[in-house]
């Protein structure tokens, strides 16, 4: 099996992924890269730039087959714009996905990782759909196939999605592995649909009925790191060459398994944190509730009332809170 011409720092989304999410694609490097030998791509583009952490692995493959990279972000963060400042190798495209699907060149293939949510997905492939007409479709490549927005939307901005396409949402979800609904203090997402599954619901959903509409494709998913998916035209050139990359990883139940666990417990830290910093913020009030006790003249008298009235073992004292607040 080909292997990626490149390097991949497993410390390269540091800055953007501080929680250790593994939100990249770039996680998939070995694998996707491979995909991108396989089908010969020499122009390809990126859906969701965002930082640009998957951006620059494509750029140092693209530079070793001649590849042309195109990254399309409506709000690019400042790595991203700075890298497309330094390399001529990449054009950075601020606009929405299917703003600029609509005008730039149709390319070998398509990595879609922007908004996760089925009428984006489904408006992303139909567009490339009808630029390649009767000719080929790009290979496309999608990240979050897995759970969480396997079949689940989520939403960056709910206004440009709308009304009657839009699942029903609550801001600031929280997501756990399991549960259909939302859940306090679970991995946080900004606008996800408020339950999980149904018909038109989440990323894989719409590949799976993009696919059932046009005919002839095949799908393969890797589950790793939210899920890697690749669709391809059975006839394609390079199709028995894509097939041998990704056959070994497609749903495999050891990967499915490791991927299951990874997600749990990743919810179930940032479920356990999140209920520490409350326990810890309810203590820190309590502590300045007490330490006002300490300085009330009320309390003082208190004390002493209850000194006469137990006759010198008084039922509360300043000793007792000062051994509480560890002073």
């Amino acid at each position: 099996m080909a292997m990626p011409r490149t390097n991949v720092d497993p410390d390269f989304s540091e800055p953007t992924d501080p929680g250790r999410w593994g939100h990249s694609l770039a996680n998939l490097a070995e694998i996707m890269l491979p995909c991108l030998d396989a089908a010969g791509a020499r122009s390809v583009v990126e859906v969701g730039a965002y930082a640009g952490g998957l951006t620059t692995l494509l750029l140092e493959w693209g530079a070793t087959v001649g590849a042309r990279i195109w990254a399309i972000d409506p709000t690019p963060q400042e790595r991203l714009v700075a890298l497309a400042e330094e390399r001529s190798g990449l054009e950075l495209v601020r606009a929405t996905s299917l703003e600029a699907l609509a005008t730039i060149p149709l390319p070998d293939a398509a990595i879609i990782d922007g908004d996760h949510n089925y009428y984006t997905v489904s408006q992303e492939l139909r567009t490339l759909a009808e630029r390649a007409a009767d000719g080929p479709l790009p290979l496309l490549l999608f990240h979050d196939v897995g759970w969480p927005h396997g079949r689940r939307d989520a939403y960056y901005a709910p206004d440009r999605i709308p009304p009657g396409d839009r699942q029903p949402i609550v801001e600031g979800g929280g997501l756990f592995p399991g549960v259909t609904g939302v859940r306090a203090g679970a991995l946080p997402y900004k606008w996800p649909a408020a339950r999980e599954g149904g018909p038109r619901n989440g990323v894989l959903t719409a590949v799976e009925d993009f696919m059932a509409a046009r005919g002839g494709l095949r799908l393969a998913v890797v589950p790793a790191f939210f899920g890697f998916g690749a669709v391809w035209e059975e006839d394609a050139l390079w199709a028995d060459e894509l097939a041998a990359v990704l056959e070994p990883y497609d749903r495999h139940p050891v990967l499915e398994r490791l991927e299951a666990n990874r997600v749990y417990h990743l919810a179930f830290a940032h479920h356990q944190m999140t209920h520490l910093t409350l326990a810890w913020q309810r203590i820190e009030r309590q502590q300045a509730l007490l330490r006002k006790l300490l300085d009330s003249k009320t309390f003082a008298v208190a004390e002493r009332l209850s000194t006469l009235r137990q006759r010198g073992k008084p039922a509360y004292s300043k000793a007792e809170v000062r051994e509480l607040l560890g002073e």
